[in-house]
């Protein structure tokens, strides 16, 4: 029985930044049913704490808590007090990010920092404040949100397609660069999940239908679909996995002509 327990996460701690969000609430919940304690991070407090009372309600461990991903104080201060009410961490997830639709010239300055400082800004600092605490223990698995749009750019979506390309180069660099020091970095990559902002702001009839013929399987995916990667990048079972874009996202980057 030497498989049995492969994918548990049972006796880690896992901390999901943007664990209030459409996506990574679902993470949260994934690993809390595989075994972990989760700590639930998001910019709206109420939201974390949300996803973590259900959690709880069903028996599994969860707190919620709050953070801005673009700050290092907050990053930092967040990490100590996950440390402090659970004792270690040994699995973080990257998840905060917006979206913006506005056409390349309509972009302001502030525009386009407010999604890549959400984006790749946020990884970034979430990579190096957490990454003190697996270097010094020897273990951990970091999981970047990429894209899409990372390696092939998604149109309508300037600041987050270079962002998201930056998240995809970062996570490879720095699974190089602690690749002999127990600590991984990978990233998980959505196909299209819409959100209701998505559906509202982001896809017209005339996008969904460009998008789903693009996509093999003819359909969006759902939240759920995402548990599976993101369990086996936490996991054991991914153990000699690092600097990995694994990809879901029904066949759509497999489709040319």
């Amino acid at each position: 029985m030497r498989y049995q327990n492969l994918y548990s996460l049972k006796g880690m701690n896992a901390v999901v930044i943007g664990g209030g969000g459409h996506i990574c609430s679902e993470l949260a919940m994934g690993f809390a049913e595989f075994g972990a304690n989760v700590a639930v991070a998001d910019l709206r407090l109420e939201k974390s704490q949300r996803i973590a009372s259900c959690l709880s309600d069903d028996g599994l461990s969860a707190r919620g808590y709050q953070v801005n991903a673009a700050d290092r104080a907050s990053l930092e201060e967040l990490r100590d007090v996950v440390i402090r009410d659970l004792g270690s961490i040994e699995i973080l997830v990257n998840g905060a990010g917006i979206n913006s639709p506005k056409p390349f010239l309509e972009i302001s300055d502030d525009d386009w920092h407010a999604v890549v400082d959400s984006q790749l800004t946020a990884t970034f600092l979430g990579c190096q404040v957490f990454s003190t605490e697996f270097l010094e223990r020897g273990k951990g698995s970091i999981i970047n949100i990429s894209s899409a749009s990372a390696e092939v750019p998604l149109s309508k979506a300037f600041a987050y397609s270079a962002a998201k390309a930056g998240i995809r180069n970062l996570t490879q660099n720095l699974a190089r660069e602690w690749a002999n020091s127990g600590v991984r970095v990978n990233a998980l990559r959505p196909g299209f999940f819409p959100t209701e902002w998505n559906r509202k702001n982001f896809i017209t009839p005339d996008r969904e239908r460009s998008i789903l013929n693009h996509t093999p399987m003819k359909r969006f995916g759902e939240p759920f679909e995402l548990v599976g990667a993101a369990i086996f990048l936490a996991s054991n079972a991914s153990s000699f996995v690092t600097g990995s874009e694994l990809v879901v996202d029904g066949g759509f980057s497999s489709m040319t002509i």
